[in-house]
């Protein structure tokens, strides 16, 4: 397989060197095309990296940055000083072709803001959208955006979050005429903001787009769609609220019984009632699937929860390169104009 080159922002996120590292040092050992470039302090990472093994060591590289973005930076402020910031020169090597994507635990609205201004959004594209793919309870998955990119979205954002959701589901998920809704307080048609009522009526009238209505939170993870559409604070609201339920089910899985005294057979029994339990929901783990694509660009960027462990940011990486392989900026191009078009005419 053809080589592949990540630009990692090794020094955003929670943690960042101490979980960044050795989950590249993770990736690279389960993918041997993977080559990654590490942005970031080398007096913090180098040591990290002087355990590696051999047979990854000459596939990962230092990229030495000044400063990093905080967390909590105001993201005009931080995009104004972002000049030899780790995750400004992340960026740039993707834009300068030195990398194929990039990929970063740090200050969303900073990434966000960053990746419009050095990779620029596709022809027809206001502002790019955070996507991710969620599991549902048929398991199957289901591509939900905008995840905290923009707080505020307008009809017109959201009908070009639909469209980019519904070419990813088609393209990449192999789904032949997604489904596709929006997030909604209710299903009747007279509900919702006016910026959803006006989206809804533009999709109902395209025909490139297989639009099925409104869909209420407690849907997210049903499969009744293929493409659930929001803004961004909605979006964001609703994935940390569902992630943070699913991690309190699965720890009070592994939890129960803990320290009370039952008699064999209710041991054995509460031993077999939580495998069935971990192995039918273990698949809604958040650490499966962290890691949202930055819709709408013309590269790649991949956006991990900031305080992703080991196992959740080399999933993020596992994120970007199939992002890469399976060329989603290009697949939406390709077919952006003739959507958008054809839905101005409907």
């Amino acid at each position: 397989m053809t080589r592949l080159t990540l630009a990692i922002d090794a020094m955003g996120g929670d943690f960042g060197p101490c979980v960044t590292v050795p989950a590249a040092l993770q990736a690279l050992a389960s993918h041997s095309h993977l080559v990654l470039l590490l942005v970031g302090n080398p007096d913090t990472i180098m040591p990290l990296l002087a355990k590696a093994d051999s047979s990854v060591a000459g596939r990962v590289q230092v990229i030495p940055a000044e400063s990093v973005i905080a967390s909590d930076a105001r993201p005009s402020q931080a995009i104004r000083n972002s000049r030899g910031s780790s995750m400004r020169i992340a960026l740039e090597l993707v834009k300068e072709g030195k990398a194929q994507a990039c990929v970063s635990a740090g200050n969303t609205g900073a990434l966000m803001g960053l990746a419009k201004l050095l990779l620029k959004p596709l022809d027809g594209i206001e502002r790019p959208a955070l996507m991710t793919v969620l599991p549902h309870q048929q398991h199957g998955k289901t591509v939900v955006l905008d995840l905290g990119a923009n707080v505020e979205s307008d009809s017109e954002m959201l009908v070009q979050f639909a469209v980019m959701g519904a070419v990813v589901a088609e393209e990449v998920l192999a789904i032949n005429q997604p489904r596709v809704a929006l997030l909604n307080i209710g299903q009747e048609e007279t509900k919702g903001l006016e910026a959803i009522r006006t989206a809804a009526a533009v999709l109902r009238e395209s025909p490139q787009i297989n639009y099925i209505g409104y869909l209420e939170g407690n849907d997210l993870l049903t499969g009744k769609t293929d493409v659930l559409v929001c803004d961004g604070f909605v979006g964001n609201v609703t994935l940390k609220t569902m992630e943070g339920v699913v991690r309190m089910f699965l720890s009070l899985l592994k939890s129960s019984g803990e320290g009370k005294k039952r008699a064999w057979w209710l041991k054995w029994l509460g031993r077999w009632i939580q495998k069935r339990l971990a192995k039918r929901f273990g698949h809604l783990n958040p650490d499966q699937y962290n890691g949202a694509c930055l819709l709408g660009l013309r590269g790649t960027v991949i956006k991990s929860h900031g305080a992703a462990n080991q196992r959740a940011f080399a999933v993020a990486i596992e994120q970007a390169e199939q992002a890469v392989r399976r060329q989603v900026p290009e697949r939406i191009a390709a077919r952006l104009d003739t959507v958008l078009a054809r839905s101005d005419k409907a």
